[in-house]
């Protein structure tokens, strides 16, 4: 199979079944909109169908809100013919709430806070009584009360994981057969991430840890695929089982740099003595994708994405006819309210240009994965430079003379194919302008070691899109294509 089946920073997928139809949520951090919702048909082939929290009723993301807080780790599930999603906002005023929806593409009902219930991570799950039980990171849980969000009781400890390993969270709980089963995450999401499971007589346990634990970890060993964890179990309507789970795929030198966030994976499970067994986590290649916008929709698509909010203020179609139009706040890519639209980086190498009309402002387009990294093209004043900033570090890396009026401009991201030594970064990324003609002219190329996680830490990936620095300025398309 193509694995994986989600590229790019889709982390903490949550899947669940209705018939013949599967569908999947995933964390988005800082984003707006968020949690991106795929519907499939074969549980690898994913197609995006909307993002459950679409307004500032739902999602309000400020300023201070740091990269890598925001949303995290929803759970999605179908209970009593209406869907189900929990999460947890790591935001001002957030915490954990339930979002309810008859229609998994839209529109998701407004929050229902549990004010009761702390912690990450937050899972739901039904028994035959119809009590609703809420299993957060720790591993602890809560009986609750979905009409007023009160937790009815105390909370509970269940299980810890595997003892030595940290981090137990990212809890998911089902009846399955005989047995009610607690399905975790441990080791953290780095490279000791694993997937371990217990069963129990009873949704509150008590729990008895699998012998085989952890059913799956590629700690310690070469597989292209690491980090693996935080899953969810799903069962196919021929009787087969599945988990998808994320993973990440590091390349370059030591310690090896993952720049494309945490993807999400599938693996097949049979079961042996009443326990999962997860089979192998292949990984192959992804299918050729080109995907262009001609912004002739009212709306934006599904999966462009914005830092912290998006108002059709600073952010619209329909200003002018068949261009994204932005409208400068803040001072560009280093400020939390820069006006950004992008979409997830989803392949290792990719070929990514836009028309921008710089009309009376200035902006580009940049490869950013948060405030204080990123790489950027601009276009300002009749001139076209390229801007690092790295940490603390920010400078010009290269600058050209252009005319005025609309200009083409290009992104290059090239997986590394060969070592130069154990530094070697992963990849490299170009930046241009191009020709009338289709010469692209470069006018830098930077490591990509310094757009990874590695180094800037937190729990996303690279987004390349475009942005206003000042005034306004104008896109009439935008390329995005995966490079051989």
């Amino acid at each position: 199979m193509t694995n994986p089946v989600i590229p790019g920073m889709h982390p903490d997928p949550s899947v669940c079944r209705v018939g013949e139809d599967y569908y999947l949520v995933c964390s988005s951090f800082e984003y707006f909109p968020g949690i991106p919702i795929f519907h499939s048909r074969d549980l690898v082939h994913w197609t995006q169908i909307g993002n459950a929290l679409d307004r500032t009723s739902q999602l309000l993301l400020t300023a201070e809100t740091p990269s890598s807080a925001g949303i995290y780790a929803p759970t999605l599930r179908h209970h009593d013919g209406r869907f189900w999603l929990i999460v947890t906002s790591v935001s001002h005023g957030g915490g954990n709430m339930v979002f309810t929806a008859t229609d998994p593409a839209g529109p998701w009902s407004d929050p229902i806070p549990l004010p009761d219930v702390g912690g990450i991570d937050p899972d739901l799950a039904w028994d035959d009584d119809g009590n609703c039980w809420c299993t957060v990171a720790g591993v602890s849980q809560y009986r609750i009360d979905l009409a007023t969000g009160e937790a009815l009781g105390e909370p509970k400890r269940l299980w810890s994981g595997t003892p030595g390993a940290k981090a137990p969270e990212a809890p998911h709980l089902y009846r399955i057969g005989e047995h009610w089963y607690l399905l975790i995450a441990e080791g953290g999401t780095e490279r000791g991430h694993g997937v371990s499971i217990a069963r129990g007589p009873a949704p509150d346990g008590p729990f008895e840890p699998c012998p085989a634990n952890p059913i799956l970890s590629h700690r310690s060993t070469d597989e292209p695929v690491q980090n693996t964890g935080h899953a969810d179990l799903v069962e196919g309507p021929d009787g087969s089982w599945w988990l998808v789970l994320l993973g990440v795929r590091p390349g370059g030198g030591t310690p090896g740099w993952h720049v494309l966030g945490r993807e999400t994976f599938l693996a097949p499970v049979s079961w042996v003595d009443g326990w999962p067994v997860v089979g192998e986590l292949t990984s192959g290649p992804a299918s050729a994708v080109t995907e262009r916008d001609d912004f002739d929709d009212s709306e934006l698509r599904p999966c462009w994405i914005s830092v912290r909010d998006r108002s059709e203020q600073h952010c619209t179609t329909k200003e002018r006819s068949g261009w994204l139009t932005l409208h400068a706040r803040g001072s560009g890519v280093d400020d939390p309210a820069v006006v950004f639209a992008g979409r997830r980086q989803q392949h290792l190498s990719c070929r990514v240009r836009t028309l921008i009309d710089p009309a009376d402002g200035s902006g580009g387009m940049a490869v950013r994965f948060d405030e204080e990294h990123h790489y950027e093209i601009e276009v300002a004043s009749g001139e076209v430079r390229v801007i690092a900033r790295i940490g603390p570090l920010w400078t010009v890396v290269a600058s050209q003379a252009v005319a005025t009026g609309p200009l083409i401009l290009g992104v290059q991201v090239d997986e590394a194919r060969e070592l130069r030594d154990s530094r070697s970064g992963p990849d490299t990324i170009s930046f241009g302008v191009e020709e009338p003609g289709g010469t692209f002219t470069v006018l830098a190329t930077l490591d990509g070691r310094y757009l990874s996680t590695e180094v800037a830490g937190g729990f996303t990936g690279r987004v390349i899109g475009v942005y206003a620095a000042t005034g306004t300025v104008h896109f009439d398309w935008f390329d995005y294509q995966q490079a051989s």
